[in-house]
């Protein structure tokens, strides 16, 4: 039997769960019995779609399989044509792709989408939110860029399960932690910062979570400082090592647990390739929350409320 490659195209090295998905494609590979390559976009568009077309257009060998995180709001479909175009299997990850029905009505190799339910994402948080602040508040809500499916839909998912008495103060990042720290950041050096009393803060990832602690620990006034730290702040990934880690330990009050998308990816593009098979267009993984919302329920009950 060939053996397979893979070139796995990830958004960052810069955030935990793209960390992740490159080491479950890792794992993944050791397990089908595959090569696997691993890139990193740099967060930058342009830079991946040029990665990628440099490898497909290349005289090199070509892989046998592409798996993209875009970048962008755009899930490369003049990237995913080429691809299929010289016979490279193709799969997006984490994005809407109007294309993958046209080119799967004309290509011979698998071409899917393998997503997180992002929607569930933000549900499962929305949950969390009425499980923590049972008396409603105010909450600062760091968004990933609403360019992208994940950010979009996990917004809504929150706009469905949060109670009424839950206002949102929202923030923009870009995933990383770092986006988030800067954006804290700027907001304490505004006046209404300082007027807006917040109950709890809530990021559409546990990167971003972790960098608005680290902007109310390194900038905040001393004399608020314990206020802010002492708020519950909720995540989405869950690794084990860093989100869930976050939860035991008390920096996070919740977190999302996300499987990696990488490991369904593979595994349904290798049993498509190797039975000459179309796989379903479409592939979701589901998010559970960490600790459960009835386990969260009952610790916000014990919790004294704060104001920032």
């Amino acid at each position: 039997m060939k053996k397979l490659t893979f070139l796995v195209s990830l958004i960052t090295s810069d955030n935990d769960y793209q960390v992740e998905q490159a080491n479950a494609a890792e794992d993944v590979a050791r397990r089908l019995g595959a090569s696997v390559q691993i890139i990193y976009a740099g967060n930058d568009a342009i830079n991946q779609s040029q990665q990628l077309l440099a490898v497909i257009q290349g005289s090199g060998t070509h892989p046998d399989a592409i798996v993209v995180e875009p970048v962008g709001g755009t899930a490369l479909p003049h990237v995913a044509r080429a691809a299929a175009t010289a016979g490279i299997a193709w799969c997006v990850l984490n994005r809407e792709a109007d294309y993958v029905n046209e080119l799967r009505r004309v290509s011979k190799v698998p071409i899917l989408s393998v997503s997180s339910n992002h929607l569930e994402i933000g549900r499962i948080q929305g949950q969390q939110v009425a499980a923590l602040v049972p008396k409603g508040g105010t909450a600062l809500y760091i968004q990933g860029p609403s360019t992208t499916a994940a950010g979009r839909y996990r917004t809504i998912g929150m706009e469905q399960t949060k109670p009424a008495n839950i206002k949102l103060v929202n923030f923009k990042g870009n995933w990383t932690e770092e986006s988030a720290y800067k954006s804290i950041c700027s907001w304490m050096q505004l006046s209404t910062s300082k007027k807006t009393a917040i109950d709890m803060i809530v990021a559409q990832n546990d990167d971003m979570a972790m960098g608005a602690r680290k902007a109310f620990q390194e900038r905040a006034d001393a004399d608020v400082r314990e206020k802010w730290l002492s708020l519950p702040y909720i995540g989405v990934d869950g690794l084990p090592k860093t989100g869930q880690a976050f939860v035991r330990s008390g920096l996070l009050a919740a977190t999302v647990i996300v499987p990696p998308n990488t490991t369904v990816a593979m595994e349904t593009l290798a049993h498509a390739m190797r039975t000459r098979t179309q796989p379903s267009d479409l592939v979701l993984t589901a998010p559970t929350s960490y600790p459960a919302l009835d386990e969260l329920g009952a610790a916000a009950s014990r919790r004294p409320l704060h104001a920032g």
